[in-house]
């Protein structure tokens, strides 16, 4: 691999990128693998690259991270409730990885994901490489799979019980935040705000998070769009609070409330 001139004087990892976050994660967050001069070089997936930048600015916004960038091992980033693994561990010939290397590190994915079933209740997989690894590790984990198995789809569900998680773990499927999907509006902030806040529902966390988005109406529709199941089964049972910040006049703070079955929401 040819280090890129901006890097060409720092240390590559150049190893298999473990997964990292916290040790009794409600949410699970599957990536693809480490990007050649991401991962590879910092040795923590999604981190140093525009991806991870993408990732991490909404992981801030729905609570997930204390920081809302990602750029080394040791900047005091911490994923909150969260953690964060990838199906391949190792960078990819041009960043492209194969079948072959998913089922080769397909054992490190079900090793994990049995060390964290017990406190598991969201799956989020960024791109349908990652929602094809995750059905075998979940069969390893012993997880009734569906049948059919779910096509991959952004904002794809599938609801998978065993006899350590009674309540079940969803899986969500998500556009992978890749440059190319970024940059061609495939994938928007709001977007992965909302599968983020559907994760949070889904994991039974206190509260939904404060988001911080000049995109105020987006985030708020596309939120609406995954949230109703999991908070009341109705649409309207969800307070949504605007509050402009100082000196900034199309930014805001959103707050998204569940209201109890039967309670109006508030005015």
């Amino acid at each position: 691999m040819t280090r890129r001139r901006a890097f060409r004087d720092e240390p590559y990892w150049g190893r298999p990128v473990p997964g990292w976050g916290s040790e009794r994660p409600r949410l699970l967050i599957v990536g693809l693998a480490p990007a050649a001069h991401g991962g590879n070089r910092t040795g923590r997936i999604f981190t140093g690259d525009r991806s991870g930048d993408f990732l991490f600015a909404s992981l801030y916004r729905t609570g997930f991270a204390v920081q809302p960038t990602s750029v080394a091992a040791g900047d005091g980033q911490r994923l909150v409730d969260a953690r964060m693994v990838a199906a391949v561990r190792c960078a990819p010939p041009e960043n492209k990885p194969e079948p072959a290397e998913r089922d080769a590190c397909a054992p490190w994915l079900a090793a994990e994901l049995r060390l964290v079933t017990a406190d598991l209740r969201a799956i989020v997989c960024l791109g349908g490489f990652a929602w094809q690894a995750i059905w075998p590790a979940m069969s390893s984990a012993g997880f009734a799979l569906p049948r059919p198995r779910p096509a991959f789809g952004h904002g794809a569900e599938a609801r998978l019980t065993n006899s350590r998680a009674p309540d079940g773990v969803l899986v969500i499927g998500c556009y992978h935040p890749s440059q190319q999907n970024t940059f061609t509006g495939r994938v928007t902030p709001a977007m992965l705000d909302a599968i983020f806040i559907r994760a949070r529902a889904a994991a039974g966390l206190e509260g939904l998070p404060r988001l911080h988005s000049a995109k105020v109406d987006h985030v708020i529709s596309n939120a609406l769009h995954f949230l109703p199941n999991d908070v009341s089964g109705r649409r309207d049972n969800v307070t949504v609070s605007v509050t402009p910040r100082p000196g900034n006049c199309t930014g805001g703070i959103i707050g998204i409330t569940p209201v109890a079955q039967g309670q109006r929401p508030a005015p």
